[in-house]
């Protein structure tokens, strides 16, 4: 879907930006006032944002409706009410989201052939540390009908919307950093580049050995793969614990695991 939504860049966003106009002018005909017009416009706005495929569409999205506004002189708010849009983005956005992965969607068929790489016994508990909308949980219901799927998202607003697209998995509000992972035998993962590093450290630190970390798109660059695949757009990486890192002089293969 989101293929589709960026092939047609950038008509998706003046679909969202006139029907924030039209739901504007709506709430004036109806006599509900300025300030709830731009709240309910606001709201479409980044509700629609949802659906961009990169973090600088979303901000256009999400912010094109009040700039147009504010630059057309139609309405007479106070200052603090053109603070109300950057308000609804950081309750979809929250800093530290954007930080790791701002809201980017797994492919429904994403993770296609991974049980036959890392196979997993029947009700294993999987974790999407970041679960966003659920994308990353309905992909990973493809390839593990038969475990228990949790994800973890920061954002309240998305963690309620995963919540309802997959009500199968038991989906939660917290910060993937502080969560314990030890007692899943996969946690899947779609971040940042930048932010890999702090994940091999978090679950070499907590994974069990022979649990699994998977990674989307992103290699964990210091750690030697078990599984990939590769013959898709965005590749899979797999790795076991204990890691096997790369050879570098004076250290060895394999991380050694926590004591227990």
């Amino acid at each position: 879907m989101l293929s589709h939504i960026a092939r047609w860049w950038p008509l998706p966003a003046l679909l969202v930006w006139a029907t924030a106009w039209g739901v504007f002018a709506l709430a004036g005909h109806l006599g509900l006032g300025a300030l709830v017009g731009l709240l309910l416009a606001c709201a479409l706005g980044v509700a629609g944002s949802l659906l961009a495929d990169s973090w600088w569409r979303r901000l256009m999205v999400g912010l094109g409706f009040p700039l147009s506004l504010a630059l057309s002189g139609a309405a007479s708010l106070s200052a603090w009410h053109w603070l109300l849009p950057l308000a609804l983005l950081l309750l979809i956005y929250p800093l530290n989201a954007w930080r790791d992965a701002p809201l980017f969607p797994t492919p429904r068929k994403g993770l296609q052939g991974l049980d036959t790489r890392v196979p997993l016994p029947p009700g294993a508990r999987v974790l999407e540390a970041g679960c966003g909308l659920g994308d990353g949980l309905l992909a990973l219901r493809v390839v593990y009908p038969c475990a228990h799927l949790y994800g973890l998202e920061w954002s309240w607003p998305l963690r309620a919307v995963c919540a309802l697209r997959c009500p199968w998995a038991r989906v939660r509000q917290g910060n993937i950093w502080r969560a314990d992972w030890g007692p899943y035998q996969m946690v899947y993962l779609f971040q940042r580049p930048e932010s890999m590093d702090r994940a091999v450290a978090k679950a070499a630190a907590e994974l069990q050995p022979g649990a699994w970390m998977v990674s989307l798109e992103f290699p964990a660059t210091d750690l030697v793969p078990d599984a990939v695949l590769q013959d898709r757009s965005r590749p899979v990486w797999a790795y076991q614990v204990p890691f096997q890192r790369r050879s570098t002089p004076g250290s060895s293969a394999r991380s050694p695991s926590k004591p227990r």
